[in-house]
């Protein structure tokens, strides 16, 4: 059985339709800590870590979906199961570094993506490749790029998510109210988010 863990749960309806089981993060590396290992409790023999991830590298626009060959987290390189990611289409020549926490500025990705080589960012993946190498189990990454490179994330985008990975409408208007001007940008992030979706919706699956 594959588990799939997610931060949010749109992504975790969209991976619903690949069967096994799901279980949602919460947008941060703890919680997706939790959430694989309830996964391998629940008896999964493989880990899949699945959703959104932030672009590092300008060429990976917004709705494009990456298979990474590896993922750095804590000084680590992981390597993803290529006959695992076989069935999402198979592996697609990528690096994915594990954040502790959003990376929200245009530079800041500037600098990571200079510094690792990764081209693009997640909160869960590392998560998920650490409990599949403690469990001897093997993992792959399926991420859609919401937030391309070039791109400042609006305050409200980083208090949206709940612990449930849901986005909390009253956090994200008590931001606009107190920042009105960031309203294009959270325009322009929710048509990102919509083209990444649509990404995630389109990858193609051979369960066996």
């Amino acid at each position: 059985m594959i588990g799939f863990v997610t931060g949010l749960a749109a992504e975790a309806r969209i991976a619903a339709r690949f069967g096994g089981a799901v279980a949602i993060g919460g947008g941060t590396p703890a919680g997706a800590a939790e959430a694989a290992l309830r996964l391998v409790r629940d008896g999964a023999t493989a880990l899949v870590s699945f959703g959104l991830a932030g672009g590092l590298d300008p060429a990976l626009r917004p709705g494009m979906v990456v298979v990474p060959d590896t993922v750095l987290a804590g000084g680590r390189r992981f390597a993803a199961d290529a006959r695992l990611a076989a069935r999402f289409g198979g592996l697609t020549g990528h690096c994915l570094v594990a954040g502790d926490a959003i990376v929200a500025d245009a530079a800041a990705k500037r600098a990571l993506f200079a510094a690792t080589g990764a081209q693009a960012i997640d909160l869960e993946s590392g998560s998920v490749a650490r409990v599949a190498d403690e469990h001897g189990l093997p993992f792959a990454v399926v991420r859609a790029i919401c937030d391309p490179a070039e791109r400042d994330l609006p305050p409200a985008a980083l208090v949206a998510l709940d612990h449930g990975g849901a986005i909390g409408l009253l956090a994200v208007l008590r931001s606009v109210a107190r920042r009105p001007g960031q309203i294009p940008g959270l325009l322009a992030l929710a048509r990102d988010a919509a083209r990444a979706r649509r990404g995630l919706v389109g990858v193609s699956y051979r369960p066996r």
